[in-house]
């Protein structure tokens, strides 16, 4: 089995290329952004701790974790922000590991990560990186347009973000095996991964 990390910033169509690679070609899909927001649902007394570092609370009145909370702090907060990974990026990697050996027939698992780039803890869990970008401008407007939120929102939560938006705008290049440009239709995204993947192939051979 060999791990695919796909990653791209805030809008960059990363979720749309996993979805197509999963419909395409049968390849799990690991949503490490989604699978946070159910680890601090899974085991509370991560989110306890999340709570006591912080000093505040992400509930509701009944108690429920509400990540619209935890968001607006750690986007704002950026030793907010490395506090709570190091706390979480460890259980998510355990978690991953613990998800990828409950696929072992599958030729490919996609690990699907904003952020795994920038993180030690999540460094080393994949085998090829394929990295989607497009233009900060283009990422920041289709980004406002899915999550129905402001230009103003989402451009404090794509400047959180820092190399992605670096790599987007050419200033650096990213450590990565691929790149494809996500600047058109949803048709081309499709055939330049369809074409990519005739090329991880060879990849593994060589």
């Amino acid at each position: 089995m060999k791990v695919l990390v796909v990653t791209g910033g805030i809008g960059s169509g990363k979720t749309s290329a996993c979805r197509f690679l999963s419909d395409r070609f049968g390849w799990p899909v690991y949503s490490a952004d989604r699978r946070v927001k159910e680890l601090y649902m899974s085991f509370p007394s991560l989110l306890d701790a999340v709570e006591r570092e912080l000093e505040r609370s992400f509930r509701d009145g009944s108690g429920a974790f509400v990540p619209r909370l935890l968001a607006e702090v750690i986007f704002a907060d950026g030793q907010a922000l490395d506090a709570v990974e190091r706390l979480v990026f460890p259980e998510l990697a355990d978690d991953f590991n613990k998800w990828k050996a409950e696929r072992s027939e599958s030729e490919y698992v996609i690990l699907e990560s904003a952020t795994i780039l920038e993180k030690p803890q999540l460094k080393g869990l994949g085998d090829i990186t394929l990295l989607i970008d497009a233009p900060v401008e283009i990422r920041v407007q289709r980004a406002a347009v899915r999550d129905s939120a402001s230009v103003a929102d989402i451009r404090k939560r794509v400047a959180s973000q820092k190399m992605m938006n670096d790599v987007s705008s050419g200033i650096k290049d990213a450590p990565v095996d691929y790149v494809i440009l996500n600047d058109s239709s949803v048709e081309d995204l499709h055939e330049k991964l369809t074409e990519f993947v005739k090329n991880i192939y060879n990849f593994f051979v060589t």
